[in-house]
């Protein structure tokens, strides 16, 4: 037989892992009933473990600490493990237990056992709790509803999660909602999950103390404690900045009124290139702003009327404006005296809130517009809070210079160069002449201007708020009598000058805009210095001609918008005399006995059309005079003006090419300022561009019935090259034409500054701007030359044979309004999609000729589609 395959193997370790096996299985059955009351015995322990900590986490959390995630974690699992036992127990019956079944639950008791142990032994905790982390932001209270800022927070917020943008300055006069929108960022970085570590705010107010600063931030970062003011400065800043320069932080300054030295205060300053880190301020001062070096400065304005209205009805409340018919259209009235200032609305509002008489409203309306200082709060809540703004200015000066304002009317545009004029005449810009005492006066109006305590207005004029006019006239009723007395009776319907014993003390008098007829008697008033009587009715039978007779101290008077019914010869101190926009035909031969005079307005008095010889040149002392838009005389009289050695402004009205020539070609043109000039009627043919811009402070030109002027001459290239040298028409803002034979004015594209053309009844006016006329300039002469770039308001009108404003597409980045009637051959504006307009503009026109307009594409037409604003066609 062959071999035989035996195979061998050991069968010991199969044999001993069954035995195991066997044993375990028999152990779950055997061990069953100790195992259960060891775990009955354990679950004991782990449950007073766990009671234990829930009572060290309650203490904790009454020190306002917080729970550790891993004590969470443990008090779950130990609930999921007491649910395991409960249903043990239920399995444990024996009843209904087999072998199998036994097996199965002694294995999960044994499981279990060991879980419960093993989380008997995790509850040992150090600590359950620690400290809270302090909130990088404390919400702050802000009321239900805020009214009218949704936009200017929205504007505010994108500019801040700009990366290029680290400082922001909010700038606005007092009681305009500066705190208001600055608790709204603060809030909104509390709602808004964020990458900031700190958002810190600090209050800081006029009385600045850096170590304030300091201590506010310390507190917040955690490093104020005992030791904190034992520190130098120094030593508070290194130990800031130590903390800070690590995280990322936001800073709140709410109301500075200087500069806030971020260095010194320990902060790392953002920059344009870092911003990782956010400064928002907030100000009165728009100059803080400046000199904080805000990357970007926001205005907070006053209330639209819509959001006055409603704010001023939330605080009146429905039931008051619900309590009579009459009282909702009283309250309209009142609400817009408050001219959008919501601390004014909120105030008015709430002291109108139980008065439920229409009686009561309108004696509240008479009280706030005769003395608004008396109406309930308004001195306590809103005048005292306005007036630091008063008190910050920077000088008596200043601080007088506004409450002259005041001589104005409510919501009066007042002209800057007016106002100029009226303070150089009284003393008030340090006894500076020419253009030195122009420039402190521009000064003086920016301070104003950057307090937001006046508002700037278009033609280079300014306003004052209708609260801040209140406030101002508030502090000159509080003056000391004996150095100034105000008396301001502007716009109250009178149809008389006040009673004699009204005018014995007062030093600065203002009637405007009434309806007097009547000045019948003679006040004696030695002390009055300002007395403004215009834009009323005198009449000549009605008006006692020795009027001014007892005023002998008097420097400034107006009358324009009326006639001249006085005997002034008498007025020997009189430097400013304002007879603008009057009826005179003739001016009176005894004006040349005010030797002192220094400013006379002549301005727009288009009857005018005598001025006896030498009564001009015998005002030795005449600084500046302004006859622009005046009668049909003058052009005599520039021999007579140009022999005035103080002159050093001069607005005029010409006639002739002649007497235009005669002015160009002076050498005292060097020393005097013609911000305004008005060619009428002249034969100015030909009349080369650079003759005109010489007058390198010519701000507004008209051009009326010039009828042989066909063409503005541009020799060549380096007359333009000259004008540029020379900054010709750079200060050109206002060019008015009308009735004449120019075909194109295309050197307006070397007044980078104009703002306002407007061109009427020019019938052979074929385009505005001619490229092909610059040919042969090369283009590094005129190179950064963007026509019509500051351009705000283009008003054409009886152009019938203009077919082009510009053959190319021009940006237009400022126009506010386009006005076109009667320019049938315009089929094309110089607009195309690409035209990044800075607002919404008003395009207004007939409707007909806009139907009619040809457009590059569908999407500019689109695009300015909805500016179209529709005339009578």
């Amino acid at each position: 037989m062959g071999n035989v395959c035996s195979p061998s193997f050991s069968c010991d370790d199969t044999v001993s892992r069954c035995l195991d096996c066997t044993v375990r299985k028999a152990g779950y059955v055997c061990n069953l009933q100790d195992n259960i009351r060891a775990l009955k015995e354990e679950l004991r322990r782990l449950t007073e473990v766990r009671n234990d900590v829930k009572i060290r986490i309650i203490v904790a959390e009454q020190q306002q600490m917080k729970p550790l995630e891993q004590v969470h974690g443990w008090l779950s699992r130990v609930q999921e493990v007491e649910t395991k036992v409960e249903k043990l127990k239920e399995e444990e019956c024996p009843e209904s237990r087999c072998s199998k079944s036994t097996y199965k639950l002694g294995k999960k008791v044994l499981r279990t056992l060991r879980e419960v142990r093993s989380l008997r032994q995790e509850g040992d905790f150090k600590d359950v709790a620690q400290p809270v982390p302090e909130n990088p932001v404390d919400e702050r209270p802000l009321p239900p509803t805020v009214v009218g800022l949704q936009l200017t927070f929205d504007r505010v917020w994108r500019c801040l999660m700009e990366e290029h943008v680290g400082i922001v300055g909010l700038y606005g006069m007092g009681g305009v909602g500066k705190t208001t929108l600055l608790t709204q960022i603060n809030n909104r970085f509390f709602d808004t999950p964020n990458h900031f570590d700190f958002v810190i705010w600090v209050v800081v107010s006029r009385d600045l103390q850096l170590e304030k600063i300091q201590e506010s931030i310390a507190k917040k970062i955690g490093l104020f404690n005992e030791s904190w003011k034992d520190k130098s400065m120094q030593e508070k800043a290194q130990q800031i900045f130590n903390i800070l320069s690590k995280k990322k932080f936001v800073l709140l300054l709410d109301d500075i009124w200087e500069l806030v030295d971020l260095d010194q205060v320990g902060l790392p300053i953002p920059s344009r290139t870092s911003v990782s880190n956010k400064v928002v301020f907030t100000t009165r001062e728009f100059e803080v702003c400046g000199q904080m070096e805000a990357h970007r400065s926001f205005k907070v304005e006053c209330l639209r009327y819509d959001d006055a209205w409603k704010l001023f009805e939330q605080k009146v409340g429905a039931d008051t404006l619900d309590s009579h018919p009459d009282i909702p259209e009283l309250a309209e009235t009142l609400a817009k005296d408050c001219g959008g200032l919501p601390l004014a609305l909120i105030t008015v509002g709430r002291a109108m809130a139980s008065r439920k008489t229409p009686r009561e409203w309108e004696h509240a309306i008479e009280v706030l517009r005769s003395s608004a200082s008396k109406f309930a709060g308004m001195e306590k809540r809103v005048f005292s809070r306005l007036k630091f703004s008063f008190d910050f200015l920077p000088s008596d000066a200043s601080r007088f210079c506004l409450l002259y304002c005041t001589l104005f009317p409510e919501d009066y545009r007042i002209s800057i160069e007016d106002l100029i004029d009226c303070w150089i005449c009284e003393g008030f810009l340090d006894d500076h002449d020419g253009i030195e005492a122009r420039n402190q006066g521009y000064s003086l109006i920016r301070n104003l201007l950057h307090a937001c305590l006046l508002e700037e207005e278009k033609d280079n004029s300014v306003k004052m708020h209708d609260v801040v006019r209140d406030m101002a006239l508030w502090i000159a009723s509080t003056m000391d009598n004996k150095k100034e007395k105000f008396l301001v009776l502007t716009g109250a319907g009178l149809t008389e000058a006040p009673s004699v014993g009204m005018w014995k003390d007062v030093t600065r008098m203002s009637l405007m805009d009434n309806k007097i007829k009547r000045l019948t008697v003679s006040p004696t008033s030695p002390r009055l210095l300002t007395l403004f009587l215009n834009s009323n009715y005198f009449k000549n039978d009605k008006v006692n001609y020795h009027f001014f007779k007892s005023m002998a101290s008097l420097r400034v008077l107006k009358l324009s918008h009326s006639d001249l019914p006085f005997e002034i010869s008498n007025l020997v101190s009189l430097q400013y005399l304002d007879l603008s926009n009057s009826i005179l035909d003739r001016l009176p031969v005894g004006l040349k006995y005010l030797v002192n005079l220094k400013c006379l307005n002549l301005e727009y008095t288009f009857r005018l059309s005598r001025i006896s010889p030498q009564v001009i040149s015998n005002l030795k002392m005449l600084r500046v005079l302004r006859m622009f838009e005046c009668g049909s005389f003058l052009d005599s009289l520039v021999e007579e003006l140009l022999d005035l050695e103080h002159l050093n402004v001069l607005t005029i009205t010409l006639h002739s090419n002649h007497a235009l020539q005669r002015l160009l070609s002076s050498s005292r043109l060097q020393s005097i300022s013609i911000p305004s000039l008005c060619l009428r009627g002249c034969h100015l043919e030909p009349l080369t561009i650079f003759s005109l811009a010489s007058l390198r402070h010519l701000q507004t030109l008209h051009l009326v019935e010039c009828n042989d002027l066909e063409d503005f001459m541009i020799d060549c290239a380096g007359e333009v090259k000259k004008i540029r040298e020379i900054h010709g028409f750079h200060s050109l803002q206002n060019v008015y034409i009308s009735h004449s034979k120019l075909r194109q004015v295309t050197w307006l594209i070397l007044a980078p500054n104009l703002k306002h053309l407007e061109m009427q009844n020019c019938q052979y006016m074929e385009e505005i701007i001619n490229i092909g006329k610059l040919g042969e300039v090369p283009a590094e002469v005129m190179e950064n030359l963007i026509p019509f770039a500051r351009l705000e308001y283009l008003i054409l009108k009886g152009l019938n044979n203009l077919k082009n404003i510009c053959s190319n597409a021009l940006p237009f980045p400022r126009l506010k309004e386009m006005s076109v009637h009667e320019c049938s051959k315009l089929r094309r504006l110089p607009f195309d999609c690409n035209c990044r307009l800075e607002r919404k503009i008003i395009i207004e026109a007939e409707e007909h000729w806009w139907k009619q307009l040809q457009w590059d594409d569908q999407a500019t037409q689109n695009a300015f589609h909805p500016y179209f604003k529709s005339q009578l066609d």
